[in-house]
């Protein structure tokens, strides 16, 4: 089982692309908690050049209060990362994590449905860009 969901964007906008994915997680319930420019963060902490390259948390209220109710520890598997990166030859990859692997961990039979749902709404995300 993988780890993450993913597909490449027909659009090669790297801004425009975190603007269709938040879009996108929207319809879905899923709002952006936070957004990390890691091209960013690394030219300024360590002056390493890398790629275009932003994790944003997603999380759907509903969701994570169902996981947290579940199993108050959960918190360290959330928010939903959903990565926007842009390789060399300029595609725009799109990754959501795979919540069914990172529940697998978690030995709490409450969570496995639950994880079942929130991988259903990332996938249609992800097979909608």
């Amino acid at each position: 089982m993988s780890y993450y969901l993913s597909t490449t964007l027909k659009e090669n906008n790297f801004n425009q692309a975190i603007e269709t994915v938040t879009e996108a997680l929207k319809t879905e319930g899923f709002g952006v908690l936070t957004k990390i420019d890691i091209k960013d963060t690394l030219k300024k902490k360590i002056d390493v050049d890398f790629k275009k390259y932003t994790i944003l948390g997603a999380c759907n209220p509903k969701f994570a209060h169902k996981a947290l109710t579940a199993e108050d520890k959960i918190g360290v598997f959330l928010p939903c990362n959903v990565i926007v990166e842009e390789h060399e030859n300029g595609e725009i990859e799109v990754s959501a994590v795979n919540p069914i692997a990172s529940m697998i961990s978690v030995k709490n039979e409450n969570l496995g449905s639950l994880a079942t749902e929130i991988q259903e709404k990332l996938k249609r995300v992800i097979e909608s860009l």
